[in-house]
């Protein structure tokens, strides 16, 4: 076995037993690369990407192959999860030596001091469709190494400055910041829509969560109709398609083709806590009970198979089983026969009713088996089996139990169970609200439980936060984007609680930020100063898979400046948005948490401060006028007693009843209504406001 044995990250330990050389990312590799003189082959990817295992098996786990990478480089294989500072830097490199083109596995091959010097994706061990053999570039790169080292030296260095992004323009106006912007986004982005399938673009086809999000804020600001109709039929067509898993819930990565239909399949952690909660919004925003259905059953998925037993909740599953795509998910007609069998009393016509609903067929729509979806909508289903819509929903559910039931004893995708501090933000944000806004207590006790989890292992003695946890061992100093995820989750959790104690993690965990990732002209760079030094100091600004750190602190800096009064966190968020004005007006699809933000400046947020018990019926009327409608830009306080003087949290301060009865303040900017008692008197603040 490699050096990778002794890592905990379970993609580095897919490889501790490969004849490959590896070295886990560290100072030993380059000292060794300096010492030897050998260029560095860096290899990155993550447990649950398909083509990152097919280039293992034939390259990395190929005796031949790998004797050539251990004689001619040193060999660092990383955990794109675990280290997304490595994986950013060197894929902007990757993408400026290939016109753009990036992915995973991603292959990189360096100076002994880190400089980038060519690189690209997936390599065949064999020639095949225009590509060369992984050999056949080894060698190459080696020769160059040997004949032309200036010229390389030369390109390196160009490169990396290329790569620098430590200085940006500073920009005090906030003139830009205005409506204008916010319409242009929107146009923007329903140029992209795809009419007849949803969602933007052609295939491969991702579900874009931050951007139909953002396209929700903008009805509720704008109330145009077309707008919603983007976002409900693109939710509507991803859930009943293969991206969906329709047997457990949850979405699979991306889908290869325009309609939905055949995933890439593995599931990640981070898709399905933005879905969920896109899905929880759609529902807030429309009533329709289809959309609540689905963020239950996202939620449900990730309580079932995706959490730990300490209550955080693993990373990714696989995209493969037995050595094949999608195996797991996928079925034959016989399969479905044999498995509705058991339920043949409860459910005489199961098999018809699901072949019917998931528009099977004995040929398949997938390498000869079915990817389950739902090509037809539930009323012309019904009337085919000639039932009622009723008790075609009787009979799915319990068909998908028995069918769930069967899966189980298949063998299983493989899972990476590491808990990242991040991606766990993201998904306890979307737990906590929906705690509140579908009156879940099972949802809250294992929001609370996942909050827990989190502060008590992934915060450090000093305050600060660790990127990744596994086997008892926390690890990697955080990023901004752990930081500014878990922000985000412990205000959702504080008000959903409203326990004082998720709100003052959350703003010692901003000050923690404003300290140490703050840029002299403005932003934040991914790293903290005292971070492990790289070529360059990343800085992501862009939105992708995943919200770029930037983003997602600005929006929370500016809800911690309207429960504090606090000018620091206002001025920090502007600063990160007034740089990226350009580039939202002219590529709002990359920038979508970046649009969300700059609509909280342009439109302000809406303070609501409450004074009464959370349990008692008057208060829950109160709160239930900010929870049950999508309302992005309010925040909630509450003292369950009157505030005679100066509170924990600053929007309290001086909160009384009237008439000893639970009273609610509407503000902007600390500037507050008169008081008022009742539900409707609220709605009509709110209205203001």
């Amino acid at each position: 076995m490699n050096r990778l044995q002794h890592e905990t990250s379970p993609y580095l330990l897919q490889h501790a037993d490969n004849p490959v050389d590896w070295y886990p990312w560290g100072e030993e590799a380059f000292e060794k690369a300096k010492s030897e003189d050998k260029p560095i082959l860096l290899s990155v990817g993550y447990s649950a990407c398909h083509w990152c295992h097919v280039m293992a098996h034939e390259s990395f786990e190929h005796q031949p192959t790998a004797e050539i990478m251990n004689e001619l480089f040193i060999n660092i294989k990383v955990d794109r999860e675990e280290r997304p500072d490595v994986d950013d830097i060197y894929m902007q490199a990757v993408q400026a030596m290939s016109n753009g083109q990036g992915g995973w596995p991603m292959t990189v091959f360096m100076l002994p001091d880190g400089r980038p010097f060519y690189g690209g994706t997936y390599y065949p061990r064999e020639p095949r469709m225009g590509m060369p053999a992984f050999r056949q570039i080894l060698e190459a790169v080696h020769d160059a190494y040997v004949k032309r080292r200036a010229e390389l030296e030369e390109q390196a260095g160009n490169l990396s400055k290329a790569l620098d992004r430590s200085h940006l323009r500073i920009d005090t106006d906030d003139s830009a910041l205005k409506s204008e912007l916010l319409d242009s986004a929107r146009k923007g982005l329903k140029q992209g829509f795809d009419a007849n399938y949803g969602g933007f673009g052609s295939a491969p086809k991702f579900p874009n969560p931050m951007n139909l999000e953002y396209l929700l804020r903008d009805y509720a600001r704008t109330g145009d109709a077309d707008t919603l109709h983007v976002v409900t039929y693109t939710l509507e067509k991803m859930a009943r398609g293969g991206i969906y898993d329709q047997i457990g819930g949850g979405f699979h990565r991306y889908s290869v083709d325009a309609i939905w239909l055949v995933p890439h399949f593995e599931k990640m952690l981070y898709d399905n806590a933005q879905l969920s909660r896109l899905y929880l919004h759609a529902y807030q925003v429309t009533g329709n009970d289809f959309f609540k259905t689905i963020a239950v059953d996202i939620y449900d998925y990730i309580l079932r198979e995706m959490t730990a037993p300490e209550g955080g909740f693993y990373s990714t599953t696989d995209a493969d089983s037995e050595g094949e795509e999608g195996k797991f998910f996928v079925w034959t007609l016989d399969e479905i026969k044999e498995s509705l069998a058991n339920i043949s009393d409860d459910v005489p016509d199961a098999y018809e009713v699901a072949v019917e609903y998931w528009g099977m067929t004995r040929g398949g729509n997938f390498e000869g088996s079915n990817i389950l979806n739902v090509p037809n909508d539930t009323d012309v289903v019904a009337e085919r089996l000639n039932i009622t819509v009723e008790e075609l929903h009787e009979k799915l559910a319990k068909i998908k139990d028995r069918l769930y039931a069967t899966r189980t004893s298949r063998v299983a995708p493989a899972l990476d169970d590491k808990i990242l501090t991040a991606w766990n933000g993201m998904m306890l944000a979307s737990l906590a609200e929906a705690a509140r806004v579908l009156k879940r207590d099972d949802y809250l006790a294992a929001a609370e439980r996942a909050g827990d989890f989190l502060l008590e292992n992934l915060v450090t003695d000093k305050g600060r936060l660790y990127r990744t946890y596994k086997a008892g061992k926390a690890k990697i100093n955080a990023y901004l984007e752990d930081y500014a995820n878990l922000i985000d989750a412990l205000l959702e959790l504080y008000q959903s609680t409203f326990v004082e104690k998720w709100f003052n993690a959350a703003r010692q965990l901003a000050d923690v930020v404003l300290e140490h990732f703050a840029a002299e002209d403005g932003g934040f760079f991914d790293t903290s100063d005292d971070h492990e030094k790289l070529i360059v100091r990343p800085r992501a600004l862009n939105d992708n898979a995943t919200p770029s750190g930037n983003s997602m602190m600005a929006k929370q800096l500016i809800r911690l400046a309207a429960y504090t009064g606090d000018t620091r966190y206002d001025e920090a968020a502007r600063a990160v948005i007034r740089p990226m004005i350009p580039a939202m007006q002219q590529y709002p699809q990359a920038f979508g948490e970046a649009l969300n933000a700059a609509d909280m400046l342009i439109q302000g947020l809406a303070e609501v401060a409450i004074v009464g018990n959370p349990v008692t019926e008057e208060t829950k009327a109160l709160l239930n006028v900010v929870r049950e409608k999508f309302s992005p830009n309010i925040i909630v306080a509450l003292s369950r007693e009157a505030v005679t003087g100066e509170a924990n949290i600053p929007l309290l301060n001086y909160r009384t009843m009237r008439g000893e009865k639970p009273t609610v303040y509407v503000c902007r900017n600390f500037a507050c209504k008169m008081p008022v008692t009742t539900a409707d008197e609220m709605k009509d603040l709110l209205k203001e406001a």
